[in-house]
C-alpha cells in the first residue's frame, strides 16, 4: 500500500512518465490518477493536490467522477485501484455513463451499413449499440448476449442467432466453449464489442477468462472490428487479455481522449470516432 505523504516541492515524474504540471486537463488529470492508484495502492488527496498543483477541492471532485465510473475506489481522504479480478455488479454497471453509451451507440449504429452481417458481444453498452441499431434493416445478428438478442428482436427487424453456452447469472451473458464454437461457425461483416479496460500499452482487458475466449473468436471471425466504450475504461485493470488495439479498426468513444491514451491509439492506428464525427454509411459492406 503506498504511503499517504506529501508530494516534494520540485516537480515529479509520475507513474505515467510525465512530469506533474499546472493546466493538465482533467481528462488527463483523472487517466494519471488511476495509474498512481494502481502503482502506489492508497492515494491522500492532500498528497494528489500537491502532485498536481490544484486545489483538494479539485482532486476530490475527481476522485468523486472517477468513482461514479467504477475507475477507482474512493477511501475517507484518499482514492485506491478497483481490483483487477473482479467487475462492478450489472446492476451498477447498466446505470453508470448512461448518456455516454447513448452517444457512443448512436456513433457505432451510424457507421453500420443496411444488410450487414454482425457479431455483437455482451456489455452494458453493446445493449445500447442494439437498441440503436433496430432501425437498421436488413442486419443479421450473431451475439452471445441474451439481452442484446432480446432488444433486437422486440424493437427491430434483424436475423438474430444466439450463441449456445452456460447463461452467466445478472447479465445475460453466455459463455464457453461451445459458445466459442458456435462464433467459429460464422464470419461476420462487423464484430462490435465492448471491452471492460485497455491499459497504457494498448491490451484490451477483461474479467471473465470465458468471455476473453468468446471475444477472441469475434475478433478472429470479423472482416472488421468496432471497440465501443466510454473513456472511464483507459487505465482500467482486469486480469484477463483479450487483445491489443491493434486488433481493432474503429474505436468509438464519447468524447476526446486525454492525450495519453491519444498517443496509445494513435500507435495502434485504429481509427478514433466520436459522436457527431462518425460518417453515415448506408450501402452494403
Amino acid at each position: 500500500m503506498g504511503k499517504i505523504g506529501k508530494a516534494p516541492e520540485r516537480a515529479e515524474v509520475d507513474g505515467l512518465g510525465a512530469i506533474a504540471t499546472p493546466g493538465l486537463r482533467s481528462e488527463e488529470r483523472r487517466a494519471r490518477i488511476i495509474r498512481l492508484a494502481r502503482e502506489r495502492g492508497l492515494v491522500g488527496v492532500d498528497w494528489l493536490a500537491d502532485h498536481f498543483h490544484v486545489t483538494p477541492q479539485t482532486i476530490r471532485r475527481d476522485i468523486e467522477a472517477l468513482a461514479d465510473s467504477g475507475a477507482v475506489r474512493r477511501y475517507r481522504g484518499g482514492v485506491a485501484p478497483v481490483s483487477s479480478v473482479e467487475n462492478i455488479s450489472y446492476a451498477e454497471r447498466r446505470i453508470q455513463n448512461a448518456a455516454a453509451k447513448q452517444a457512443i451507440a448512436q456513433a457505432t449504429a451510424a457507421a453500420v451499413p443496411e444488410g450487414s452481417s454482425l457479431f455483437i458481444n455482451i456489455g452494458t453498452t453493446m445493449e445500447a449499440v442494439a437498441q440503436a441499431l433496430c432501425p437498421t434493416p436488413g442486419l443479421r445478428v450473431v451475439t452471445n448476449s441474451l439481452n442484446v438478442a432480446r432488444i433486437l428482436h422486440e424493437g427491430g427487424s434483424a436475423r438474430i442467432a444466439i450463441a449456445g453456452g452456460d447463461v452467466r447469472p445478472g447479465d445475460g451473458g453466455i459463455v464457453g466453449a461451445s459458445t466459442v464454437d458456435f462464433i467459429n461457425r460464422y464470419k461476420a461483416d462487423i464484430g462490435i464489442m465492448g471491452i471492460s479496460g485497455i491499459d497504457g500499452e494498448g491490451d484490451l482487458l477483461d474479467y471473465d477468462s470465458r468471455e476473453v475466449r468468446v471475444s477472441q473468436a469475434i475478433l478472429a471471425n470479423s472482416r472488421r472490428v468496432f471497440l465501443a466504450m466510454d473513456v472511464s475504461k483507459f487505465g482500467r485493470n482486469a486480469f484477463a487479455r483479450v487483445g491489443h488495439l491493434r486488433d481493432v479498426d474503429r474505436l468509438f468513444l464519447d468524447q476526446p481522449p486525454a492525450s495519453t491514451w491519444a498517443q496509445v491509439i494513435a500507435e495502434s492506428g485504429c481509427v478514433l470516432a466520436l459522436p457527431g464525427e462518425a460518417l453515415q454509411t448506408t450501402k452494403a459492406v
